[in-house]
C-alpha cells in the first residue's frame, strides 16, 4: 500500500509550525486511539498512521530530509539503511505509536481532556446557572434593566466556605499526597501504560474535610435565594443570552462561582409582530378615507404618531415609518415600523346608503382598472 504525504495525513501545510502539527496530531490521536476504538482495526492503522507522520514532522532534521527526499529520506527500506524512525508503517506498530504520544502527552487523561493540572488540589469552580427572562416588545425595542430572584447554592457564612467546623482545617488526602489526581501503571504485551485520574478518595481537592460543618455538612455552600440585575441592551432576541459572571453556585469548599446564564425570551404582543429590527402593526380605514386621502394616529413602541395616506390608496398597502422600529443590537440606528392599511366594508348598508352608492356606481368610479 502506497504511503500518503505526512503533511496530508495530519492535514497541515509544508510550512506548518511546530505547535500547528502537534495540535493537529493530537486531534488525529483522540479520534483514532484504539481505547476509543476498541476492535476497530482501521481506526487503529489510522492511529499508527498518523503517528509515524507527527514522528518525522515533529524532529527539525528527519523534517529536513523528509521535505527533500520524501518517504525515500527517512525509510530505511527505501534508502538503503538511511538513518530513520521505522521501516514505514507497516513496521511501524502500535506498541511504537502508543509510547510516541504517551512521551509527549503524558497519558490518557492528558489525551482526552482531563488535564494532568486540574487535580492539583485547586478549587473547582461550581456550575453555572441558566434562567429564563420574558421581555416586553417595548422592553426589546428600549433596552432593560431587570431584577430577577435566583436559588443558588452560595458560600457557607458559617464555616466561610471551607466547609470545616469553626476552629478545624481541612487535612491533606493520603492517597494522592494532596496532588489531587493519581497515578495507574499497568503492563500488557503492548508496553506500559500511565493513566492518571481523579483521586477517588478526596475527589481532586488534594485535601479533606476531617470535622464537616453542621450547617452546610462539609460542602462549604448553602442553598439560598439571591437578587440579581440583568442590564439588557435594546435589540435582543429570543434565544439569545447574556452571561452573568460569577453570578452562579460556588464551588465546594472555597471553590470560585460559575456563572449565570440569561436567556432571552420574548412575550407575544397585541399590535405588533417582530421581523428582524422592523416590527409590523395594521390600521383599519373608512372607505372614504382610503379614497380622499387621511393623516391618521398609529400606534408605535414608543407612542403615537401621525401618518398620512394618499388619495387612492389600496387596502393591503404597507407604509414605513423611517427609525420606528427596534433599535440594532449591534451597530447604530434602529429598524422601521410597517403599517398595513385595510379598508373597512360594512355588511350592512340602509336603502339611502344604497341608494347613493348606486347612483355612484353608475359613473363607473367603482370599476377596477381594465373592467
Amino acid at each position: 500500500m502506497a504511503k500518503r504525504d505526512y503533511y496530508e495525513v495530519l492535514d497541515v501545510p509544508k510550512n506548518a509550525s511546530a505547535e500547528e502539527i502537534k495540535k493537529a496530531y493530537r486531534k488525529l490521536a483522540l479520534k483514532y486511539h484504539p481505547d476509543r476504538n476498541p476492535g476497530d482495526k482501521a481506526a487503529e492503522e489510522s492511529f499508527k498512521e498518523a503517528t509515524e507522520a507527527y514522528e518525522v514532522l515533529r524532529d527539525d532534521e528527519k523534517r529536513g530530509r523528509y521535505d527533500r527526499f520524501g518517504h525515500a529520506g527517512v525509510d530505511p527500506a527505501a534508502a538503503g539503511g538511511a538513518a530513520g524512525f521505522g521501516g514505514g508503517y507497516g513496521s511501524f506498530d502500535l506498541s511504537d505509536a502508543l509510547r510516541a504520544f504517551m512521551r509527549d502527552f503524558g497519558g490518557f487523561g492528558d489525551l482526552f481532556g482531563e488535564s494532568a493540572d486540574r487535580g492539583s488540589g485547586a478549587p473547582r469552580p461550581g456550575r453555572d446557572l441558566q434562567i429564563k427572562l420574558r421581555l416586553t416588545l417595548e422592553e426589546i425595542a428600549a433596552g432593560a434593566e431587570k431584577k430577577v430572584r435566583v436559588k443558588v447554592l452560595g458560600r457557607c457564612d458559617e464555616c466561610g466556605g471551607t466547609g470545616s467546623a469553626s476552629g478545624a482545617s481541612p487535612r491533606r488526602c493520603d492517597t494522592c499526597g494532596g496532588q489531587g489526581r493519581v497515578r495507574q501503571v499497568q503492563r500488557s504485551l503492548l508496553g506500559q501504560f500511565v493513566n492518571i485520574t481523579e483521586c477517588p478518595a478526596c475527589r481532586g481537592e488534594g485535601s479533606v474535610v476531617v470535622h464537616p460543618c453542621s450547617t452546610c455538612r462539609g460542602e462549604g455552600r448553602v442553598a439560598r435565594k439571591e437578587s440579581v440585575t440583568v442590564r439588557i441592551p435594546a435589540g435582543v432576541s429570543a434565544g439569545n443570552y447574556i452571561p452573568l459572571r460569577g453570578k452562579g453556585n460556588c464551588g465546594l469548599r472555597g471553590g470560585p462561582r460559575g456563572d449565570l446564564i440569561v436567556v432571552i425570551e420574548e412575550e407575544p404582543h397585541k399590535r405588533f409582530a417582530r421581523h428582524g429590527d422592523d416590527v409590523l402593526t395594521e390600521v383599519w380605514v373608512r372607505f372614504d378615507q382610503a379614497v380622499l386621502g387621511s393623516a391618521l394616529e398609529v400606534d408605535t413602541l414608543d407612542g403615537r404618531v401621525k401618518m398620512n395616506i394618499p388619495p387612492g390608496t389600496p387596502s393591503g398597502k404597507v407604509f414605513r415609518l423611517r427609525g420606528k422600529g427596534i433599535r440594532h443590537l449591534r451597530g447604530r440606528g434602529s429598524g422601521d415600523q410597517l403599517v398595513q392599511v385595510h379598508v373597512w366594508v360594512p355588511k350592512k348598508l340602509k336603502r339611502e346608503e344604497r341608494r347613493i352608492l348606486d347612483e355612484i356606481k353608475k359613473g363607473g368610479l367603482f370599476e377596477p382598472p381594465g373592467g
